[in-house]
Order: structure tokens, then sequence, then C-alpha cells
């Protein structure tokens, strides 16, 4: 069993400048099918934006999504977790800020995420949040995914 964030964490980091107009990240997690992109500036993390920050504090505002940036909307300076912290802080620091994803920063700089869903695929494979964790995502019928 994984004991470290390194272990459970996607390796991968998807980021958008600051200035990114929220439309150009909204087509980035269509794109890649996520949920979430880091607002990174010169490589050191800025933010976190998500889809539900797009919906609630932009597009339920009214606000154009053409025109306000990612640095606008998204969660600034991020609760984040160290790659060689052990699971049990990830879990700790979720529970405490409410958050279903922690960024992985070492030195400044991101290198992955971790969700709560990769956290319940390595603790409890069983359970329905890692099932629909590991699970194709769902296409709008009649519409072709991008």
């Amino acid at each position: 069993m994984a004991q470290y964030v390194r272990d459970v964490m996607t390796p991968t980091v998807t980021a958008v400048r600051p200035d990114a107009s929220l439309v150009e990240a909204a087509q980035l997690m269509r794109a890649q099918d996520i949920g979430d992109v880091l607002v990174a500036q010169d490589g050191a993390l800025v933010g976190v934006l998500t889809d539900r920050d797009i919906t609630l504090r932009a597009v339920a505002e009214g606000v154009d999504p053409l025109t306000v940036s990612c640095q606008a909307v998204c969660t600034p300076d991020p609760v984040t977790v160290g790659p060689d912290e052990e699971i049990a802080e990830a879990v700790t620091l979720m529970r405490r800020y409410a958050v279903r994803r922690l960024p992985v920063v070492a030195g400044g700089r991101p290198l992955g995420i971790v969700s709560l869903g990769d956290l319940a695929q390595e603790r409890d494979p069983g359970s329905a949040l890692a099932d629909i964790s590991r699970a194709a995502p769902d296409t709008w019928p009649g519409v072709a995914p991008a």
C-alpha cells in the first residue's frame, strides 16, 4: 500500500497563465478531460481554477468568460502538499480545508495533483468513489467528445 503522496498523485501538471481567459481554461479542461487547472506564473503556483469556480464565480455572476482572467476567478494561494508527505497528511488537509484536490508542490513548483479520487482508489479500491474515479467520463448523447 502506498504511503506517500508521490505514490498516488497524478504526476502531470496542467497549468494556465494568470492572464488566460476562462474560455481558454475551460477549453483546456475539456480537451484534457479534467476538472481543474493550476494557475502558474513563471513556474510558480498562483492558484487553482476548477470547473466549479468558472460556473459559480463567473458564469453565475454574468461575467464574460472571454474577458475575465483565470487569476480573477481562481482560488489564490491554495493549500498544497509535498510529494514526500504521507498520504494521511493529504487526507487531513482535505478534511480541514474541505477541498477535493491538492496541488503537489516542491520548492514552490507544482509537480502534480492529488485528488480525493486518487486517495479513494489507494485506500478503498472497492468504494463507490474509487469506481467513479476509475470510470471513463460520461458524454452527452449526440455530442462527440472533443
